[in-house]
């Protein structure tokens, strides 16, 4: 496999997949190098899983190409795992997540299981094979206040007890060591490697 594309116009992504990919001779492009647009695509799954396989294979059916996409979000144990698959239209797509992120301090505050998780499913999907799957997630818990400049999304409120500091403080490095994202990436370049062989 000389090239991947990968179902997104997010340049963070697409940095940060295409640094690993790379040392396999793997040469990474955006949907919108390809098509010339990011289509819409409807995410009608019911888990990070099966949302990633939808965007996956249904890019790679419209260009015949390798294709990797991924979900991801926060799970919040005392919310019943909210705001979940639907993180980035929590509250409505327009809400600021400074809006959203003190709205769930505020909901877990006098809740003691303060626990949560970032995930992060990604699926590569090849023509005329079977599309893999590969899950990361990253274990922390809800910050009273919101703290960092760092990350976006709900990283400021995110707390990684490891290190006593939110994902918005944590540096790059830190948090490619132990994020949801590196982890299914890692998971994802471990296949490929093997593949390579």
């Amino acid at each position: 496999m000389k090239e991947i594309v990968v179902a997104t116009t997010n340049k963070g992504k697409l940095k940060e997949i295409s640094a690993m990919l790379e040392k396999l001779g793997i040469e990474v492009k955006s949907i919108k190098d390809v098509l010339g647009y990011n289509p819409d695509i409807e995410e009608t799954g019911t888990t990070f899983t099966e949302n990633a396989v939808i965007k996956a294979e249904t890019v790679m059916n419209m260009i015949h190409m390798p294709t990797l996409a991924d979900d991801s979000g926060l799970e919040v144990d005392a919310l019943d795992k909210q705001p979940g698959i639907y993180s980035s239209r929590f509250m409505g797509e327009d809400t600021s997540y400074d809006i959203k992120n003190q709205w769930i301090i505020d909901a877990i505050k006098d809740k003691e299981d303060k626990t949560a998780r970032f995930v992060c499913a990604m699926a590569l999907a090849i023509p005329g094979e079977e599309t893999k799957t590969f899950l990361g997630t990253f274990e922390g818990e809800i910050n009273d206040c919101i703290d960092g400049e760092n990350g976006f999304g709900y990283d400021p409120i995110f707390y990684y007890p490891p290190l006593k500091k939110t994902s918005a403080v944590m540096t790059m490095e830190e948090k490619n060591k132990v994020s949801h994202r590196a982890k299914a990436l890692k998971a994802l370049y471990d296949y490929l490697e093997e593949e390579h062989k």
